[in-house]
């Protein structure tokens, strides 16, 4: 009897072991934002997490309007390398990049009252673009309805307003679908206002829930590689090295600088955008720039060059890319990516001429940086050049841009130039001492 005892305990005992074994391991992840470098992050994050946890399902909790077409495209294409099954629960909206990404997953689950399409490709400010675009769109949508059997015309249908569907689309209208259109026409398994309706209806019982969760890193990364803070650090950035060029041995101006961009290269390196030669190209590009106009006179062809590398820098850092394969990233995402980029550095030039004078007497500005100005009444002196020196010849020193150093009887006196741009070496004499400062002409 004693033993009966013990073999019932054990099989119980057995029995739970396999129940809890059985369970369904569901990595959830949720998409309730607009797609970006950070949706795509997570997505990849996500996705790492669920392969190591070998989770048996993994299911998309979506609801947004759309976003990046590069991003929503990584998406997609983790999404169908995937060999852990993948659901998506269409929480109210899957327009634009979201309809990408749901026709990507091997099951659609719908709540009541959501919508799925509307996946013309469009600017920042909802206009259509041209149809290029809309090709390279359709082009995806298509071979990924082909790649889950959905129907490849409708798909087509969500981007283009030509594209028509008899009882389903109007003319001239792209095609969004409603969760009974969408389960009619093979575009979505069933009707489900919860999570666990989704996994009921798919059979999935008894399952265990992960929700992935961003850490703070993520969080920031996300933040700091978002369009609008990307081109608030740009700005910072030209900005910085704009006042440093303008008033060379300001020391918080080049902080500010170096600050801007470690914020904005660093996330970028991090998620894979920015390689060595775009970080790399920008850096020559600032180096040219100083070239110009503290060692060459005028303005040619270092400056110029030195821009295009600035830009091209910061414009490739922020696409996917092979070096200069753009392939990736499409047309719409290099051009969006340029014009940001040029769109901040005019904006940098513009509030540093309107308001950089106004900026560094400011209070709060002069607290960080050394005076300019000593004044008598406040206890300093000042050594008067002799006047002796009046009308002797020397050399320059150094270039005199138009300030600079000369050297007179073997002594060296900081001096200013009256004949604009004077060559290190030239013969000068000194013609007049203005404002305590010795002002100088060339022989």
């Amino acid at each position: 009897m004693k033993r009966l005892s013990s073999i019932i305990i054990f099989l119980i005992t057995l029995i739970s072991f396999v129940n809890v074994e059985a369970q369904t391991k569901v990595l959830q992840i949720d998409l309730k934002e607009e797609i970006d470098p950070g949706a795509w992050r997570t997505v990849k994050k996500a996705f790492e997490m669920a392969k190591e946890n070998q989770s048996d399902l993994i299911l998309i909790h979506l609801n947004t309007y759309g976003g990046m077409l590069d991003y929503a495209d990584s998406i997609r294409t983790k999404i169908l390398n995937s060999k852990i099954p993948t659901i998506v629960f269409i929480d109210n909206n899957a327009a634009s990049a979201g309809a990408l990404i749901s026709i990507a997953c091997d099951k659609i689950y719908m709540q009541k009252g959501a919508t799925i399409g509307a996946a013309s490709v469009v600017n920042g400010n909802g206009e259509v673009l041209p149809e290029k675009y809309q090709s390279y769109m359709r082009g995806l949508m298509r071979t990924t309805a082909e790649t889950k059997g959905r129907n490849p015309k409708i798909a087509e249908a969500f981007v283009d307003p030509d594209v028509f569907i008899d009882t389903l689309s109007q003319k001239g209208k792209v095609l969004t679908l409603t969760t009974k259109e969408a389960i009619a026409n093979g575009y979505c398994v069933a009707e489900a206002n919860t999570i666990d309706e989704v996994l009921t209806q798919d059979g999935v019982k008894p399952y265990e829930i992960t929700v992935f969760i961003p850490s703070i890193t993520d969080k920031i990364i996300a933040i700091l590689t978002s369009p609008a803070v990307s081109s608030i650090l740009i700005l910072l950035l030209i900005g910085g090295i704009y006042f440093e060029l303008q008033s060379p041995g300001i020391g918080f101006a080049l902080l500010v600088a170096i600050v801007a961009g470690a914020l904005f290269f660093a996330p970028l390196y991090l998620e894979g955008l920015a390689n060595n030669w775009e970080i790399l190209l920008f850096v020559v590009g600032v180096i040219l720039l100083v070239l110009e106009v503290f060692v060459i006179p005028g303005f040619g062809i270092f400056g110029i060059l030195g821009i295009i590398f600035m830009v091209t820098g910061l414009a490739f850092s922020m696409i996917l890319n092979d070096f200069f394969d753009l392939s990736m990233s499409g047309s719409q995402n290099i051009t969006s990516s340029f014009l940001l980029v040029l769109g901040s550095i005019i904006g940098a030039i513009i509030v540093s001429v309107f308001f950089g004078g106004s900026l560094l007497k400011s209070k709060a500005f002069q607290r960080l940086v050394l005076k300019d100005e000593q004044l008598a009444k406040e206890g300093y002196q000042v050594g008067k050049p002799e006047i002796e020196i009046l009308g002797k010849f020397g050399f320059a020193k150094t270039d005199l841009r138009p300030a600079g150093k000369i050297e007179v009887d073997g002594n060296w006196y900081q001096a200013v130039s009256n004949d604009g741009f004077i060559e290190s070496g030239t013969d000068i004499v000194v013609s007049k001492i203005e404002n305590q400062n010795l002002v100088v002409r060339k022989k």
